[in-house]
């Protein structure tokens, strides 16, 4: 494969990877996840998941790393929001 698409490949998987880290900081910060849909974000932590096998069978670093890092932020997302909404549900 040409290094361009390589480098194109790898500058999306770090930008779109990226792109979670304001959510995530923002949950943090604000301790609050209410407008997290649980559904929205488990079918695409699954798409996500299924995008870091199909890098594992095709041997592209960039796809494996990209979509396992997101998956570890989604899945830190959905952890904020089990635990910052049973903290509200519970203290309001």
């Amino acid at each position: 494969m040409h290094p361009v698409v390589e480098i194109l490949g790898s500058l999306a998987a770090v930008i779109t990877t990226l792109g979670w880290l304001p959510q995530l900081l923002k949950i943090r910060r604000e301790k609050k996840a209410d407008d997290i849909s649980l559904v929205a974000i488990g079918t695409i932590a699954t798409g996500v998941f299924l995008w870091t096998l199909y890098g594992l069978f095709i041997g592209s670093w960039p796809v494996i790393m990209a979509n396992a890092v997101t998956f570890l932020f989604i899945v830190a997302i959905v952890g904020m929001k089990l635990h910052y909404g049973r903290a509200v549900q519970t203290g309001g």
